[in-house]
């Protein structure tokens, strides 16, 4: 483990953030779940963007 986090988890111990803060980041985490979760479940990816689509290959 790296020193410089040991400084700053005991920094955080002594001061904590407050609930709101704690509650905008789980917020922000659980966002990003449910977006992640919704590409997954619907499908999304590089064959449903017609411009990153690969394309086939072809013999030149």
């Amino acid at each position: 483990m790296n020193p410089l986090w040991l400084l700053r988890a005991s920094r955080w111990a002594r001061n904590p953030p407050s609930a709101r803060r704690v509650w905008l980041v789980l917020g922000v985490i659980a966002a990003c779940l449910v977006l992640a979760g919704a590409e997954w479940l619907l499908g999304g990816g590089p064959q449903m963007d017609p411009v990153r689509a690969p394309r086939p290959f072809t013999a030149s």
